[in-house]
């Protein structure tokens, strides 16, 4: 089962995902928000569209930036509308 851990913490856990350009995109629904705070950036894919951004914080610890998600994706790209990919350094497992 999929699993995105940082900082010694589960932030995300499912056996639903979607698999995108190499990304794991995780339900809303398995997400443990106590990690995440809304970031201000803000970033265009020209398929994809607009993505948002979250900080990852655990522990007093802050990974900025290190969790994404498209709220309206272009058509193309609607199966991960919601859903939440990690990087910079959060460990997304298959399983």
């Amino acid at each position: 089962m999929p699993r995105a851990t940082w900082n010694g913490a589960v932030i995300a856990e499912s056996e639903a995902f979607e698999l995108v350009e190499g990304n794991v995109y995780f339900p809303p629904g398995a997400l443990d928000r106590r990690y995440l705070q809304p970031s201000a950036t803000r970033t265009v894919c020209g398929w994809k569209g607009t993505a948002s951004y979250y900080d990852v914080k655990v522990e007093g610890k802050v990974n900025k930036d290190a969790a994404w998600y498209y709220p309206s994706p272009k058509p193309a790209a609607a199966n991960i509308a919601g859903y939440v990919a990690f990087w910079k350094g959060v460990t997304v497992e298959q399983g």
